[in-house]
C-alpha cells in the first residue's frame, strides 16, 4: 500500500514450532537504533539474538533467559517467552506499542 508502513519482520504467524522456528502468535514491537524503525519480533529465535544485544540485563532480562531455556527443555510455550521477552523489552526501554507501529511508523 503507497503511503503504508514497511513491514519486514523475523518470521510468519500463528504459534507453535515450524522448521525449527518457535513462533509467536503476536510479533513484539521494539524499538531499533535508527530513529523511526521498529522491529517486528515473531519468533523465540530472534527475541533470543535481540536479548542477548542488551545493555539492562535486569530481573526481566534474567526471567527473559530462564523461559528461554525453559522453553528448550519442554516446559514452557513460545508464548510464555513472547511474555517474558516482552517485559524484558519494557524494562529495557524498547518495547513499541503496535498502536505506534500503525501511526506511521517503518517496521522492520
Amino acid at each position: 500500500m503507497p503511503g503504508g508502513p514497511t513491514v519486514l519482520n523475523s518470521g510468519g504467524n500463528g504459534c507453535g514450532t515450524l522448521r525449527g522456528i518457535h513462533w509467536f502468535h503476536r510479533p513484539v514491537y521494539i524499538g531499533t537504533d535508527r530513529s523511526g524503525l521498529t522491529y517486528a519480533c515473531t519468533n523465540v529465535e530472534g527475541a533470543a539474538a535481540d536479548l542477548m544485544n542488551w545493555t539492562i540485563r535486569g530481573p526481566k532480562w534474567r526471567e527473559a533467559i530462564e523461559a528461554f531455556v525453559a522453553l528448550i527443555k519442554g516446559e514452557r510455550t513460545p508464548d510464555d517467552v513472547r511474555k517474558a521477552f516482552e517485559a524484558a523489552a519494557e524494562e529495557e526501554g524498547l518495547l513499541r506499542s503496535s498502536n505506534e507501529c500503525s501511526m506511521g511508523a517503518t517496521v522492520l
